[in-house]
């Protein structure tokens, strides 16, 4: 797997299995009917933040992710990332590998510790991802995520110095 800068060209690739997570309604609170270009702002991410997704030897995106400072001004010592893996290639270490790249990228740029503002706890894979990698929830705010079939779940703050 090598994991590279995101380019626009990459969207196409990265747009399906983006459009079906957020469909879904289960881990991000993006608006479900978010279009494909209003995607793209979202996602792709210009200078100094950061874009990338990982690909197989075949070049077939496998994840993507994204990364900046949690908050500007005073608050920018500390980074915030996202990630998306394509849901066929799930369990494989896409993910694990996506959020090691941005931890090792948000030392090297200078940040004192990285951030996740809005963890779905009932997103047991990547809190348990998170939790393996440092990462500590630091609060949850009860019923702030609405779950297509759970109901109103938490959402989790973790954090992590690096």
């Amino acid at each position: 797997m090598l994991i590279r800068e995101a380019t626009a060209e990459d969207w196409p690739a990265i747009w399906p299995f983006f459009q079906e997570i957020v469909a879904r309604g289960e881990t991000f609170p993006y608006p479900l009917d978010l279009g494909r270009e209003q995607g793209r702002d979202w996602w792709l991410l210009p200078t100094p933040d950061r874009t990338v997704v990982a690909v197989d030897q075949a070049g077939t995106v496998l994840g993507t992710a994204k990364m900046n400072a949690n908050r500007p001004g005073n608050g920018d010592h500390v980074a915030s990332a996202s990630y998306m893996v394509d849901p066929a290639h799930a369990g494989r270490g896409v993910g694990r590998a996506l959020c090691a790249y941005t931890l090792d990228w948000a030392r090297a740029a200078g940040f004192r510790a990285m951030q996740f503002n809005a963890v779905v706890a009932s997103n047991e894979r990547a809190v348990g991802l998170y939790r393996s990698l440092g990462f500590e929830v630091l609060g949850t705010v009860p019923e702030g995520f609405r779950h297509p079939e759970l109901g109103l779940v938490g959402l989790h703050i973790m954090h992590r110095p690096l």
